[in-house]
Parts: structure tokens; sequence; C-alpha cells
């Protein structure tokens, strides 16, 4: 295992996370086996799941997992497999009109993984049997919440509850704690990187680099009028006291989330929540990216676009979401040139993690001491 103590350094004096953390497939695995297993990871939307009976299976961290929402509209995680000889249960997002079903021998389960129906397991037309109790075998359930329409799992089942572990985010956004709108494929998109997921995150968690990889944004929300974020280890990021974006031509603005204080008539603010969650918050819309590790050196990124007001999410503001999401897009996309690059480098053979500045780099530095540490132990 690599040696991590200087990651966790003092900023003036630290170096960045090695480039085995970025380019190597064992530390890879470890990440996968650590943090991704043992905090709250974020695997997909709500709005997927739109309707009781719909399930999505997905893979993360290495497993096959089903999110499923109940009759009782609870979004549920359970692992996508049969307690019988371990096959696959679903194959594609669907809605379904009855019970889980196995495909190899159709034992099935209802849609809080309670096993229901075991056919011919005693033989033809003989559909019990004493050995096997059917509260003895439900869906291996995982421990998941949601949030801000985003669903989290922690698949260790160890962390803190989710209200503890982002607790300090959720206080700093209550204002925020609001239905959100989702208006659909029109404010949703997805990019493949060729990058180590780690990149995204430490590019985004810092306004250093927007006067030089983002000009257009620069233009009306500068370098100067950002600030810092990272008051605990959970999260990082940057915030804007101008946000003042030109939307529409005629001077139309989207509707604003109700009783917001005076902050949030001109500002903005940008976090990461460790360890893949990606998240911007303005007084009309907001949005989550959930980035996804594919390899070391490939990651894809899910973008939700939600809106304050389920006004917005009509035809009459429809050329306004599509400028919305083409804006949020372009810049996402700009970003991609340096977080390859930075890939890249990574198999410099002298490169040493870097140097950061104390000043504007700081984001940066919290989101690598909280990776030594969790990968350290």
């Amino acid at each position: 295992m690599l040696d991590l103590t200087n990651v966790k350094a003092p900023i003036e004096t630290a170096n960045g996370l090695p480039n085995g953390c970025y380019v190597d497939a064992d530390l890879y695995q470890h990440e996968q086996n650590t943090l991704f297993r043992d905090n709250w990871a974020a695997i997909g939307f709500g709005k997927d799941l739109p309707k009781p009976g719909c399930v999505k299976p997905i893979e993360f961290a290495g497993l096959p997992l089903l999110l499923v929402r109940n009759q009782d509209n609870e979004i549920k995680v359970f692992e996508n497999v049969c307690r019988h000889r371990g096959m696959i249960l679903v194959s594609e997002a669907q809605q379904l009109r009855g019970p889980i079903t196995c495909p190899y021998h159709a034992w099935a389960y209802d849609l809080n993984g309670q096993l229901r129906k075991t056919p011919h397991i005693g033989g033809p037309d003989v559909h019990k049997h004493d050995t096997v109790n059917h509260c003895d075998y439900p869906l291996n359930e995982v421990r998941s919440h949601q949030w801000r329409d985003i669903i989290f799992v922690n698949i260790g089942g160890q962390a803190a509850p989710f209200k503890t572990y982002a607790s300090d985010l959720i206080e700093r956004w209550q204002e925020f704690d609001q239905p959100v709108y989702h208006s659909g494929p029109d404010s949703s998109f997805s990019l493949s990187v060729n990058c180590n997921w780690k990149l995204a995150v430490e590019n985004y968690c810092e306004a250093y680099h927007l006067p030089f990889i983002h000009p257009g944004l620069n233009s009306y929300s500068r370098l100067e009028d950002h600030y810092n974020i990272m008051p605990v280890p959970a999260y990082a990021g940057q915030g804007s006291t101008i946000y003042a974006p030109q939307i529409s031509d005629d001077g139309r603005a989207f509707p604003n989330f109700d009783g917001l204080s005076q902050q949030w008539s001109s500002g903005a603010e940008y976090v990461a929540l460790f360890p893949n969650l990606l998240l911007g918050v303005h007084r009309d819309h907001c949005y989550g990216i959930i980035l996804v590790p594919d390899g070391p050196d490939r990651t894809i990124e899910y973008v939700e676009i939600y809106y304050a007001q389920d006004a917005a999410t009509t035809s009459a503001f429809a050329d306004m979401r599509a400028t919305n999401t083409t804006m949020w897009r372009n810049i996402f996309v700009e970003d991609v040139f340096v977080v390859e690059g930075m890939q890249k480098g990574r198999h410099s053979r002298q490169y040493d993690g870097g140097k950061f500045s104390s000043v504007m780099d700081a984001p940066t530095h919290h989101f690598h001491k909280w990776v030594a540490t969790a990968l350290s132990g």
C-alpha cells in the first residue's frame, strides 16, 4: 500500500495523491472495497422510478443492485440476485405489474423484498416445502437513503446514519429543503470521460481554473466572486456571490424556491459530497451529478437538472430549459480536456502528486486528505 502520510499534511507542505491512486488497478479495487462501500455513495435518482412497481437494475462498486419503488411509494435497494440459485432478477428498467420474479425458476418476491412464491419447490404442482420458510429468504436489502431525489447506499452497512454523515450540508442548505421538479429528457444528459473519478471531484471543488477553462462563465461570475467551502470532512466545494446567467433574451426567469434568504438572490453554491456526488444549488434550479467509476481511467457522469417550481417544467419554459441544459452541458464539457489531460499526466514517472496553492486549492486538498484517510484506514 502507498504511503499517504504527506497527503494528510497541512496544505502548505502537502503533496497530492500519488499517481498510483489514479492508474493502478489494485488501488482502484481497494477504493471500491473501502471508499464506495464504507461510506454513503450516490447510485441513482428517484425520478427514474416514477411509480410504484418501477424497478431499475444497476451495477455499482462491482455489485448487482436493484432499485425498487414499493406500493408505499418508498424506494428500496436490494441485491439484484435471487436467493435460490443466485440468478440476476431484473435485466432492464421497467414497471412491474406483479412481483419481482426470477426468470430461472420463477421464485417471486414482493416490492418489499419478501419471498412470496416458490413454484414446484416440492415437486410438480407442490409449491411449498417444509425446508424452505419464505420468511427466511427475503431479497438481501442494501441500506439506503433518499435526499434531494438522489438515492444513496451504504453497502457496508456500518456508516453513521445519512442525516449524520451529511448533517452539515443538510443544515447549510436547509432553505432548499423543498420539493424539486424534473421535466424529463430535456433536463438529463451524461458524459463519458477518460479520467479517474477523483479528478472529476477535484476539478469541480475549486474555482481556480474558472478564468482559464470557463471564459463564458467567468464573464459574469468571476474568480474574485467565488469562495471556498470545506467545513467538515464529508464535502468541499465553492460558492459564488454572483449568479446571473442570461437564460432568456426577453427577460423571463424561472420561478424561484419559496422563502429563500437574501444570500440566494444573487448567490449559488457547488459542492462535492464525497465520494461521488456533485451538487449545485441556485435560487431557481439545482442539479446533481453522480460519478460512476468504470475502471481506473474512465468515469460516467450522470447529470440531472431539477427546478424549484412545477411551473418551470411546463411547455411555457421549454425553450429556457433547453438553453439552461445546453449551458450546463457546455460548461461541463469544457472541463473534459482538463481532467483527461490530468489523467494522462498521472503516467509521468516523476510527478509526485503536485504542489497546492494554499489559497486557491484548499477544497481539493480537503478531498485528497479525505481519500488518503479512508484508503489508509
